[in-house]
């Protein structure tokens, strides 16, 4: 792994916080192991391990009962390492790929039969190289049929420039981690605004309150991110999804404790109902209906 690479937390806490029965982890992933499955030649980072066996420890460990693994950059267009995580959770976790244009339709439906929902279009500079937007609208159109959706990762700056991009999509649009807001500019700065008028414009678009541990500019436990996912928590409560993100990519600064993690979610999502709805019925509809 890369020499400067902060791995998981090797002994995180138990949670106070409860979940409820069926709770989903709807954005994590599996790294490796490299010897069964290498790393993309093409990858901006080499991380330590993290099977899949770890997972779905971690998964009972914290109380939820089901994934949704998403595909790393790392392995770029290869999913061996994610298909073989589904098809060892016995239908306890689903799946978000990365595919090429290329990609066929046998394979497709291959995936489709080991338990993938969707396909991310990554926008972070610094994690992937630019991909053309039409060759993102026809895998699109490819996967739009199977009733698939796009998981979406930008940020905050970029959603002007995305918006007609999104818009022209044929599928559900689920946006990682809230499109990573400037937690230091406040809700009511127009960069924030946007984006939850684009939600409210927009019903097909579900976003993930997750990954305060990325947004934070104060650290543990980060506070400053609560207004954030509480405002959109209570603004959508049928749209909103919530995940660990382990074995946390890229991490300058520490290795989130993922018990801690789980018990930030009572301060975004501050009723049973509201809880419910985050963590067992939106994933559950989205991702198992």
């Amino acid at each position: 792994m890369d020499a400067n690479w902060i791995p998981f937390h090797p002994n995180p806490s138990k949670p106070a916080y409860k979940p409820p029965p069926g709770a989903v982890d709807a954005h994590c992933h599996v790294f490796g192991p490299a010897a069964k499955f290498p790393y993309a030649p093409e990858r901006k980072y080499t991380p330590c391990d993290a099977p899949k066996e770890k997972l779905f420890a971690l998964r009972d460990y914290l109380g939820f009962t089901r994934n949704v693994i998403v595909q790393a950059t790392c392995h770029g267009a290869d999913n061996a390492a994610l298909i073989d995580a589904l098809r060892a959770s016995d239908n306890r976790a689903k799946g978000i790929v990365t595919v090429r244009e290329d990609v066929t339709d046998g394979a497709l439906r291959e995936m489709n039969e080991a338990g993938v929902k969707g396909v991310r279009f990554n926008f972070l500079k610094r994690l992937v190289d630019f991909t053309p937007k039409e060759t993102l609208q026809r895998i699109a159109e490819k996967i739009a049929p199977m009733g698939w959706h796009i998981v979406v990762y930008f940020e905050a700056p970029d959603l002007p420039e995305l918006e007609p991009f999104f818009a022209s999509l044929p599928t559900q649009i689920v946006v990682d981690h809230m499109g990573r807001p400037d937690v230091t500019l406040g809700t009511e700065h127009t960069q924030f605004l946007r984006f939850v008028d684009w939600m409210e414009r927009n019903p097909r678009v579900i976003s993930k309150v997750s990954c305060p541990e990325r947004l934070s500019k104060s650290g543990p436990p980060y506070d400053d991110v609560i207004p954030y996912a509480k405002a959109i928590v209570e603004r959508f409560p049928d749209r909103v999804l919530w995940g660990t993100d382990w074995p946390h990519p890229n991490m300058t600064t520490h290795a989130p404790d993922d018990g801690a993690l789980v018990d930030f979610i009572p301060k975004i999502a501050i009723t049973e109902a509201l809880r419910q709805k985050l963590l067992v019925d939106n994933p559950a509809k989205l991702y198992w209906a």
